[in-house]
């Protein structure tokens, strides 16, 4: 699989995006990584607000996530320098191996389209193989949000990462003159 074919979701999406939500919740659940995700937690609603006011992509390979322009409920206010990746998922009854870390390059990609420097994500502190999956990726842990309010649930704690992405105009020769 050399070409990653995504696109942003739609409406007619919103079923398959909770599907795969459900599914990535399930599969977590029967490896024992708990506290994470739970199957029923999020609807279309949930997709469709994000739609809103950032953005949702779909990958023919069998996976999503969410973009968001500003995540104050973990990060505070913030300059606007960066993408937050959220809710990265990934059907593995159809994606090939590696498919989660090419949709995290796409998503990298797109934060550096719209001009921000660094992508940032959180994710759950007690779960140490998904902490340890984005450090691999190039992520470096920046701090903890204790406390987060979480969706119909009480609120747990988060390891806050960030990745700062390549300058596009390093390396490039400068014109003179």
């Amino acid at each position: 699989m050399n070409d990653l074919l995504i696109r942003p979701a739609t409406e007619a999406d919103l079923p398959t995006l909770v599907r795969l939500r459900d599914d990535a919740a399930r599969w977590m659940l029967a490896r024992g990584i708990t506290g994470q995700w739970r199957p029923g937690e999020l609807d279309e609603e949930h997709f469709r607000q994000v739609m809103a006011h950032g953005e949702v992509w779909l990958a023919e390979a069998g996976g999503a996530w969410e973009l968001w322009w500003e995540d104050v409920a973990a990060w505070g206010p913030q300059p606007p320098v960066a993408g937050y990746v959220h809710r990265l998922m990934v059907d593995r009854s159809i994606a090939p191996p590696g498919t989660g870390r090419r949709l995290l390059e796409a998503a990298e990609r797109r934060v550096a389209e719209a001009g921000r420097t660094r992508v940032r994500l959180d994710c759950l502190a007690g779960n140490a193989p998904l902490n340890a999956y984005y450090r691999g990726a190039g992520y470096r842990v920046v701090g903890l949000k204790e406390g987060k309010p979480q969706q119909g649930g009480a609120p747990k704690s988060f390891t806050l990462m960030e990745k700062e992405l390549p300058n596009p105009a390093a390396g490039r020769p400068r014109r003179l003159g």
